[in-house]
């Protein structure tokens, strides 16, 4: 074979296989995003604590990203647990120092729940939350602003999985079946059932084509991960 042919050689085949790559790197991508037709929001509340690594790992191996909102007191004794949240691609957010009745509490107890816990996500390398939500889902206009004061957005949630009473985990995943593009789901880190239900809650999701997203402090409901 002459030098001159041996290029033509080579060089068709290097257009063939540019053009069978370009065409798989079209078509993969919007795959990708037609997957997802829209977000919910799925939440953890009371970390970390002696489950959190199993439920990260559970999250990761289903593909599921999730907002995390750690009491202070267990995020101060734990931060490689919340390093390890954000490790894991997860939000960390502001769940009050100590699980108290907020609405009970003056307005300086309030804030101390909540700057102390803004400092203690802080310190433990979970950046500073920019989301709050109340222990109990009792709020008022008193912890609306201390919160605001603090420049966190206070979500509560559209579906209570119920995991703190006791669901079990076919109960779970069916309250993770009534999830619509943007709301949320309140569950818990700890709960046996809740760590179960993690493969079946991200098959339900794909299933009916919706994504675990992140909670915009703008609007308050889950969005496309920024």
């Amino acid at each position: 074979m002459t030098t001159k042919r041996a290029l033509t050689v080579l060089a068709t085949a290097a257009a063939a296989v540019l053009t069978v790559t370009t065409t798989m790197t079209s078509t993969a991508a919007p795959a990708r995003t037609a997957a997802c037709t829209g977000y919910v929001g799925l939440t953890f509340d009371d970390g970390p604590s002696g489950t959190t690594t199993r439920l990260l790992d559970a999250l990761r191996r289903n593909g599921l990203r999730a907002t995390m909102f750690n009491q202070g007191q267990h995020a101060a004794a734990n931060p490689s647990l919340v390093r390890a949240q954000v490790a894991a691609g997860m939000w960390v957010a502001n769940h009050s120092y100590t699980h108290p009745h907020l609405t009970r509490l003056s307005q300086a107890q309030i804030d101390s729940e909540i700057s102390r816990t803004q400092q203690a996500v802080r310190n433990a390398g979970g950046g500073t939350p920019r989301l709050f939500r109340p222990p109990y889902g009792e709020t008022n206009a008193t912890v609306k602003s201390v919160a605001a004061r603090h420049g966190l957005t206070e979500i509560l949630w559209h579906v209570d999985s119920q995991d703190w009473n006791g669901a079990s985990s076919d109960a779970i995943v069916r309250s993770t079946a009534r999830l619509t593009d943007g709301q949320i789901i309140l569950m818990h880190d700890g709960p046996a059932n809740t760590l179960a239900a993690v493969p079946r809650i991200a098959q339900g999701l794909a299933s009916r084509g919706l994504c675990a997203g992140m909670i915009s402090p703008q609007s308050g409901r889950a969005v496309a991960p920024g």
